[in-house]
């Protein structure tokens, strides 16, 4: 029963009330059961926690259960469902188990029936986490070993890989090896950290460099364009390589993926440098010199990100390269459904530019929303919400559009973020910038030696507001907070997701290159 008490269910039945003793003699063979009356509650339900097993009434009024069915397996393709009806008639089972039911039941059922589906299913996931468990505990050894070598850029794509592969897989199958996989990225964090110290401010000097935020257009776009593709770039901010991975399956059925890479953010890895940086082709000292009128600095007002279009034109007209270009952002549900209704006009440019915000709202809104935050309490959780978000998103309806134009379609980012645990003092003036990853100012001081600090920075390429400006980074899951108000600073912040400093999750993110199906 101990056993049974680690699996919940979820059971939908507009008829609730008269399954109430099979409910308690589920919760005494040590089994959790909550229940909902209708689909869309159960829908709902599932998008804040999840479920061991759902058992779906398949005749309710309003959505019924094989339009729920649909919709749930969606958003959670490897939920096993247990269909529960009053019809024996062929096509209806035919369709449930097209839709990949795990099992049905035919009303009126009985308890052993039910507890004979839940063992057989949940008795096979078992199975499945214990393999996932071995085969994790196999390369476990190797990887760390690995991690703790002086690996190039590339071979760091390749950890971040597995790991992230890892991380999802012992997810799926509810493994009890996710605090060692999360004890093991950690490690590997601070490798990685390490490496970075050691290899940033050559790499900005070298030919031989990983592809970066600056230099994105030119490596990746350009080529495009020289092909005549006419892409469509579509920049989702704030948005991690493992967040990728979870909306790749809803992906597929419209388009192949011809590339799907890593590459490198620029530091900081806040929006303000390295968006800038993409659509400028240059780094930020540069473009505060070459264009000052464009570049808005961390003491400065206004948004850090109003020029993108104009930096976007100034390059092309830099490269002599005379091309039409179309710039967008997407802000909220109503531009994007706009861009939506009109996206046959995409194909009257050269290049085409879709920025998308959602992602980063999302999770600054964690920090300043009390519901957001108990939402996203963790990674799965941050991953289940934008699965949820892109399903019912105009990104999602755009790349169908896209898809049936048979389009190229380019998805990336500007950076990723990671969730803050441990504080770190940091002292500064009154003008020190607030980001927790990152502070540039006059005489910072700092109680970790984890940092990653700059005290030249044009040596990285880094604006200079006056001559003692020095920047710092976080490393891991350190955050900066100041000793007034510490206790209250840290109760706040610690647990949330935040951005514009050194780990794999904010600087290794995802670049793919898509071809529509038509």
């Amino acid at each position: 029963m101990e056993q049974n008490s680690k699996f919940k269910l979820l059971w939908v039945d507009d008829e609730i009330e008269h399954l109430k003793p099979h409910i308690l003699f589920l919760n005494e063979k040590g089994y959790r059961v909550e229940t909902a009356t209708n689909g869309q509650d159960a829908i709902s339900m599932l998008a804040e926690k999840s479920y061991s097993l759902l058992f779906l009434d398949e005749n309710m009024p309003g959505l019924s259960g094989l339009e729920t069915l649909m919709r749930i397996k969606k958003e959670h393709p490897t939920l096993p469902v247990v269909m529960v009806t009053k019809s024996e008639e062929e096509d209806i089972m035919d369709e449930a188990i097209g839709s990949k039911i795990a099992d049905y039941l035919i009303k009126p059922v009985n308890p052993k029936q039910i507890l004979s589906s839940i063992k057989k299913i949940l008795g096979r996931q078992s199975l499945v986490s214990q393999k996932t468990t071995t085969d994790y505990q196999s390369v476990f050894s190797g990887l760390g070993m690995k991690i703790n070598e002086n690996l190039s850029y590339r071979e760091w794509y390749d950890i971040y890989r597995q790991l992230v592969f890892w991380e999802l897989e012992l997810e799926i199958a509810d493994s009890p090896m996710n605090e060692v996989l999360l004890m093991q990225k950690n490690d590997a964090n601070n490798q990685f950290a390490k490496f970075i110290k050691e290899n940033y401010t050559n790499w900005l000097n070298s030919d031989d460099a990983p592809l970066m935020s600056h230099t994105l257009l030119k490596k990746r776009v350009v080529p495009l364009l020289n092909e005549k593709k006419n892409p469509v770039l579509i920049v989702i901010d704030n948005f991690r390589y493992d967040q990728w991975e979870t909306i790749k399956s809803i992906i597929d059925p419209y388009f192949e993926i011809s590339k799907d890479e890593l590459y490198y953010s620029i530091l900081p890895t806040a929006t303000q440098y390295s968006r800038n940086a993409i659509f400028s082709g240059l780094l930020p000292s540069q473009i505060e010199k070459i264009n000052p009128e464009l570049w808005i600095g961390d003491d400065d007002e206004g948004g850090k990100n109003q020029f993108e279009e104009e930096l976007l034109n100034d390059y092309f007209k830099r490269v002599r390269k005379k091309i039409k270009i179309s710039y967008n952002k997407i802000t909220d549900n109503e531009s994007g459904k706009k861009l939506t209704e009109n996206i046959s006009s995409l194909k009257n440019y050269d290049l085409s530019v879709i920025v998308v915000n959602f992602v980063d709202m999302l999770s600054h809104a964690r920090t300043e929303m009390k519901m957001i935050k108990e939402l996203i309490s963790d990674e799965p959780a941050y991953r289940s919400m934008t699965k949820s978000w892109f399903i019912y998103s105009p990104v999602h309806e755009l790349l169908k559009k896209l898809s049936q134009e048979k389009a190229d379609v380019i998805i990336t980012t500007d950076h990723g973020t990671i969730r803050v645990e441990k504080p770190v003092k940091v002292i500064g003036d009154r003008k020190t910038n607030t980001n927790l990853r990152y502070k540039q100012g006059k005489n910072l001081a700092c109680d970790s030696k984890n940092i990653f600090k700059i005290t030249e920075p044009l040596t990285a390429y880094l604006p200079r507001p006056n001559l003692s400006t020095s920047y710092i980074f976080a490393t891991g899951t350190d955050f900066f907070a100041y000793p007034n108000n510490f206790n209250y600073y840290v109760s706040y912040y610690k647990d949330t997701f935040q951005h514009g400093g050194i780990s794999m999750e904010e600087m290794l993110i995802p670049f793919a290159v898509l071809k529509g199906k038509g």
